[in-house]
C-alpha cells in the first residue's frame, strides 16, 4: 500500500494542479457574467479531449514499454522505446490537431453548439488546437519519467505549468481584458512550461531519450502500436461517450450545458487521486510482472481498489456539504445551479465504478492484454453511458442525462475489476522465468541496441 499511495500523492499533486488551474479557468469565466462562456468551453474542451485521449494512449504505449524495460533491467531498450515513442507521439498530434483545426466549426456544430456560443467556442479552440503537439510531448516526456520510477519530477513537470496558468489567468482575462481568449493564451504558456520541466527530467536528470535512425523507428512502431491502438481506443471511448452526453444536453439549453460543463471543470479536481491512481499502478504492475512477481501485481490491485472506495466516499461527503458553496462560487443559476446540487448530493459516489475501472484498465495495459481495456471502456460507453443518458434525458430531463453519464460504469467497472485478478492468477500459471540473456518476453530484445 505504502507505493501505491507514494507514487498516487506525487501524481496526484501535479493532477491537483492541472485540474485545478481548469477549474479556475471556469471560476474567472463565470465572472464575466455570460453562461455562454462556460457552455463554449464545455464544448470546446469535449472536442480536444478526443486530441488528448489519443495523446493519453500514446503515452500508455510509451510508459508501459520503458517501464517492463526498465523492470527487466535493460535501459537500452527503455531508452530506444523513450525515443520512439516520443516522435511518433508528436507526428500524431500534428497530424490530428491539423485536421481538427480545419473542420473545427463543422466539429462543434455536431456537438451542438450554435449562435453566439458557437462564436466564442471557435475563437476558443483556434487559439489551443496549434499548440497540442507541445502539449502532447509535454505528457509523454513526463510519461517516461513516470516510467522510471521519478514520479517526483514528473509531478513538478505539471505543477509548474499550473502555477504559470494561474499565474496568467486574471492577468490576461482582466487586467489585459481579453476574456476567453485571454484564457487560451494562459494555457498556451503553460503548456510550454510543462514540455521544458518534463524534457529536462527526461533527457539531462535520466538521459533517457537516444539518437535512433529512421529504420529503428519504423521497427519500434509494432511494440508501440501494439500498446497504442487499443489504448488509444480505450481512451477515446470516454470523449465519444461525453460527446453525446453534451449532444443530449445540449437540447436543454445553454444554462444545462454550462452547468455540466463547471461540473466537468470540479470533477477532476475531486477525483484527481483516482485519475493519478491509474497511473501510478501502472508502473507499479509493469515492473514487477516484468519481474514474474505476480503475488505483488494482485496486492497492488487490492491496495488501489480499497484507496478508491475510501477516497471517493470522503469526497462525497465533501462534495454534498460545499453544494451550495459550489452554486454561489460559480455564479450559477436556473438549470446549472440545479444540475450542480443534483450531481453533489447524489451522483457523486457513482464515481466508485470509475475508479475500479481505471485501475483495471492500468492494469490491462501493462500485463499485455490492452484490448481487455478497449472492450470494457467501448462496453462502458455504448452499452451504459449512451443509452442510459439517452433514456434518462427522456425520462427526466437534464438530470436523468447526467444520472446516466454517472452511472454508465457500475456494471462494467466491477466485470473489469475482476477480470483483472484473473488475468493475474492465468498470467502467474504461464509465467516462464526469464532466461540468462536477460530477454524479456513481450519484447524484442533480440535486436541490436542503440548506439
Amino acid at each position: 500500500m505504502r507505493h501505491v499511495l507514494v507514487m498516487t500523492a506525487a501524481s496526484a499533486t501535479g493532477l491537483l494542479t492541472m485540474f485545478g488551474v481548469d477549474m479556475v479557468d471556469m471560476y474567472f469565466l463565470t465572472l464575466l457574467g455570460e453562461t455562454e462562456l462556460a457552455a463554449a468551453v464545455g464544448y470546446a474542451g469535449t472536442l480536444i479531449f478526443f486530441l488528448v485521449a489519443v495523446s493519453i494512449g500514446l503515452q500508455i504505449a510509451l510508459g508501459a514499454l520503458v517501464a517492463r524495460s526498465e523492470g527487466a533491467m535493460r535501459r537500452d531498450l527503455a531508452s530506444r522505446y523513450c525515443s520512439s515513442g516520443l516522435l511518433f507521439s508528436f507526428l500524431a498530434s500534428v497530424v490530428i490537431s491539423l485536421l481538427g483545426w480545419i473542420w473545427l466549426r463543422e466539429l462543434l456544430q455536431l456537438l451542438g453548439a450554435g449562435g453566439s456560443t458557437l462564436d466564442y467556442a471557435v475563437s476558443y479552440a483556434n487559439i489551443l488546437l496549434p499548440n497540442m503537439p507541445v502539449l502532447v510531448l509535454g505528457m509523454s516526456a513526463a510519461a517516461g519519467v513516470r516510467a522510471v520510477g521519478d514520479a517526483r519530477r514528473s509531478m513538478w513537470a505539471t505543477v509548474a505549468g499550473s502555477l504559470v496558468n494561474a499565474v496568467l489567468d486574471p492577468l490576461f482575462i482582466f487586467t489585459f481584458g481579453w476574456g476567453l481568449e485571454g484564457a487560451a493564451w494562459a494555457s498556451v504558456v503553460a503548456r510550454l512550461v510543462v514540455f521544458l520541466v518534463a524534457w529536462h527530467a527526461i533527457y539531462h536528470v535520466h538521459r533517457l531519450p537516444v539518437k535512433i535512425s529512421w529504420q529503428e523507428f519504423v521497427e519500434d512502431l509494432g511494440p508501440l502500436m501494439k500498446i497504442a491502438t487499443p489504448a488509444i481506443l480505450t481512451n477515446l471511448a470516454t470523449p465519444i461517450g461525453g460527446s453525446f452526453v453534451l449532444r443530449t444536453m445540449s437540447q436543454f439549453g445553454d444554462s444545462a450545458v454550462a452547468g455540466a460543463a463547471i461540473m466537468g471543470r470540479i470533477t477532476p479536481v475531486a477525483f484527481c487521486a483516482i485519475f493519478a491512481l491509474s497511473s501510478a499502478v501502472g508502473p507499479i504492475i509493469g515492473q514487477n510482472a516484468g519481474a514474474g512477481l505476480y503475488d505483488r501485481v494482485r496486492s497492488t490491485l487490492r491496495d488501489a481498489m480499497t484507496f478508491n472506495a475510501v477516497y471517493v466516499l470522503l469526497v462525497w461527503w465533501l462534495m454534498w456539504l460545499l453544494g451550495d458553496l459550489i452554486v454561489t462560487a460559480f455564479s450559477a443559476s436556473d438549470e446549472a445551479a440545479d444540475l450542480i446540487l443534483f450531481y453533489c448530493n447524489f451522483l457523486t459516489g457513482a464515481f466508485i465504478f470509475n475508479g475500479a475501472l481505471f485501475v483495471a484498465n492500468a492494469s490491462f495495459n501493462n500485463l499485455r492484454h490492452p484490448h481487455w481495456a478497449t472492450g470494457f471502456n467501448f462496453g462502458r460507453v455504448l452499452l451504459g453511458t449512451i443509452p442510459a443518458a439517452y433514456l434518462g434525458g427522456q425520462w427526466y430531463g437534464a438530470r436523468g442525462v447526467l444520472a446516466g453519464e454517472a452511472f454508465g460504469a457500475l456494471a462494467f467497472g466491477l466485470l473489469a475489476m475482476v477480470a483483472a485478478f484473473r488475468l493475474t492468477h492465468r498470467l502467474e500459471r504461464e509465467h516462464t522465468p526469464l532466461p540468462d540473456t536477460n530477454q524479456v518476453e513481450g519484447l524484442d530484445t533480440e535486436r541490436r541496441p542503440p548506439l
